[in-house]
């Protein structure tokens, strides 16, 4: 992964700090609860797979919510993807975090 924050950098611990210690994660059809769930989570994702990823578009949908999309490259199964990571916010936090294609 390519990038300058902590997720990108394989710094988990940093990463982790994103979130709300109650934070909900759902990706690849699973539910990830909790700052250690989504620890677990963040180490699997930074070493799973090799991979690149560009930001292709944002935007607010309203005072706490925001969509990311993003589109990877790498040596998983497809190859390439274009994800939306839809972010609920609170106190500046990720308080939960959907990723679907």
């Amino acid at each position: 992964m390519e990038g300058e924050d902590g997720l990108d950098a394989h710094d988990t611990a940093s990463a982790i700090t994103a979130f709300t210690r109650d934070a909900t994660v759902i990706d690849d059809g699973n539910t990830y609860e909790g700052t250690e769930a989504i620890k677990e989570w963040l180490d699997r994702s930074a070493t799973e797979f090799t991979y690149t990823i560009h930001l292709t578009g944002a935007q607010q949908t309203d005072a706490t919510r925001y969509i990311a999309t993003h589109h990877l490259k790498g040596n998983f199964p497809g190859g390439t993807i274009d994800l939306r990571y839809r972010f609920t916010l609170r106190d500046g936090l990720i308080e939960r975090l959907v990723i679907e294609p």
